[in-house]
């Protein structure tokens, strides 16, 4: 029986701008300034639905910008055999098939050269629906570190040895299931990219909006004065600034009781 596929160094492709696919990647070609920003390497069997939403907006401005990097590993060439398999039945039995250990193994360590060693510096993670519940304080841990492996996985799921031996992190973003993480990976990005610094115009607004201190986003208001027989609060306009964050405070608290009794109890447990 043939073994593991040899590692492909032209296995990346690199997102370079919204408009350009780099690959093979040659990796001391990086420039500086990518060495520098915040980097996520996605392996994944469908490397073409990256960026995706990633790519509009505030995250594919600083994309383009170089304020973080975005490179995928392509699973399918480290499969096995003429046919490049990437996965096989299931031990014991049952449907689907199972992406195979020695498979993920070699895409893995393709996707740690020279990233640290250090689990803090770069998490490896893998999306799955029985993985730890994705939140607003996972996103800043991910932004601080240097950079993220994603692995998107499809079928039955991944061979339980490699997410050992690799102590993979597992993390959903739902009580539901996908057809592949790779939807799953771009809403973590999109959620840790915005916090980096340069990402969002104003950098108050990751500081005000929901989950950011524990309760959900007060309410927002905006032209015109009355729509539908419905007037803005006139506390917002009465130009007051501290009664205004009194009030918005008071909303936040008042949503998060109402709707997310969960985090309401969190909050005021910390109290």
């Amino acid at each position: 029986m043939p073994g593991p596929a040899a590692r492909s160094h032209g296995s990346r492709s690199v997102v370079t701008s919204l408009g350009a696919v780099v690959r093979p990647r040659d990796l001391m070609a990086e420039t500086a300034e990518a060495k520098a920003a915040w980097r996520a390497r996605i392996v994944t069997l469908f490397p073409e639905a990256f960026p995706g939403v990633l790519g509009l907006s505030l995250t594919g401005k600083a994309l383009e910008a170089g304020l973080w990097g975005l490179e995928t590993i392509d699973l399918r060439l480290f499969g096995i055999g003429k046919h490049r398999n990437v996965d096989d039945t299931p031990a014991g039995g049952g449907a689907g098939m199972v992406l195979r250990a020695d498979v993920v193994a070699a895409a893995l360590d393709d996707a740690a050269r020279g990233t640290p060693a250090d689990r803090t510096l770069w998490p490896v993670i893998y999306m799955s629906p029985r993985g730890k519940p994705f939140t607003q304080e996972d996103a800043r841990r991910l932004a601080a570190a240097e950079g993220v492996t994603i692995l998107c996985g499809r079928f039955e799921g991944v061979d339980e040895r490699v997410l050992e031996a690799y102590g993979v992190e597992e993390i959903s973003i739902g009580d539901f299931v996908l057809t592949g993480g790779e939807l799953a990976a771009q809403v973590v990005l999109d959620a840790t990219v915005r916090l980096r610094e340069g990402v969002l115009g104003n950098a108050d607004s990751a500081t005000e909006e929901s989950h950011s201190n524990g309760l959900l986003e007060h309410p927002q208001y905006t032209r015109p004065a009355e729509w539908q027989g419905r007037a803005i609060p006139e506390i917002l306009t009465s130009g007051n600034h501290k009664k205004i964050a009194a009030w918005r405070r008071e909303m936040s608290a008042a949503l998060t009781r109402a709707r997310r009794p969960d985090l309401w109890q969190k909050f005021t447990a910390k109290e």
